[in-house]
């Protein structure tokens, strides 16, 4: 069972069958049982959550789901991201916090979640329209890769920009820089995600196709939490192997 908690939680896993670079990812078998299915679980096993849903636009992972017996929720539209699709799902939902938990990563970390959760509890909390995950990237190749979105924070924390250029520039290459990778995993305010939905997209978020600066660029504030644990996301077939040897 979920702790007490004065804040309404959900997690929301949104599931697209036709993933770009790996089609019907979600319902390969993962020693088992499918990759969608393993998520769910997790989440589930978490306890950090009053209620988790699978959110998709696939019959077959809604039949999936049902199957399992999870709770599930058939979008209604065609969306352009997992928040969107996350966003029509809670609308008429009584909860105060979602969390965006990525279909594709079955290996959730609960003490990295439970960080996030924690900012809202927190004084100062009131200013916080989401929280999301950040981890320190070391190899250059990592940083230089425009898969791993890089993220820059001012002091306390809170999002300054994403990018997936090695952001900051070492203009100065004996200044002490650590580049952060940006873990896509959120817990929204729901009236933040809400207002997400409602506002056209801009300029710097089609230009980085990076869907969470859309909050920056509307003035939404975005609380970081670090984390060492490294995500294990399922995004090729090599991928799928790996998580295979981790599980078994």
């Amino acid at each position: 069972m979920k702790e007490p908690s004065k804040n309404r939680i959900v997690a929301m896993i949104p599931a697209r069958y036709k993933a770009s670079r790996f089609p019907g990812k979600l319902m390969k078998d993962l020693n088992g049982k499918t990759v969608i299915a393993r998520t769910y679980e997790a989440a589930v096993n978490t306890e950090l959550f009053d209620e988790v849903y699978v959110v998709t636009d696939s019959n077959k992972i809604f039949d999936e789901i049902v199957n399992e017996g999870g709770q599930v929720i058939r979008s209604k539209k065609e969306h352009e991201c997992g928040s969107d699709r996350i966003a029509e799902a809670v609308e008429n939902m009584d909860v105060d916090i979602v969390v965006n938990v990525q279909g594709d990563e079955p290996f959730i970390d609960k003490n990295s979640l439970a960080k996030l959760l924690k900012v809202f509890e927190q004084e100062g909390a009131e200013e916080i329209d989401l929280t999301s995950l950040k981890t320190p990237l070391k190899d250059s190749d990592d940083i230089t890769n425009p898969n791993n979105v890089k993220v820059i924070t001012g002091k306390d924390d809170f999002a300054l920009y994403f990018s997936r250029f090695p952001i900051p520039y070492r203009r100065d290459t004996s200044a002490n820089v650590t580049y952060y990778k940006h873990i896509g995993i959120y817990a929204f305010r729901k009236s933040a995600l809400m207002d997400f939905y409602r506002l056209p997209m801009l300029h710097l978020e089609a230009a980085e196709k990076i869907e969470c600066i859309r909050y920056l660029e509307y003035g939404k504030k975005i609380k970081m939490v670090e984390t060492s644990v490294k995500s294990v996301g399922i995004d090729t077939p090599e991928d799928l192997e790996k998580a295979r040897k981790l599980l078994s």
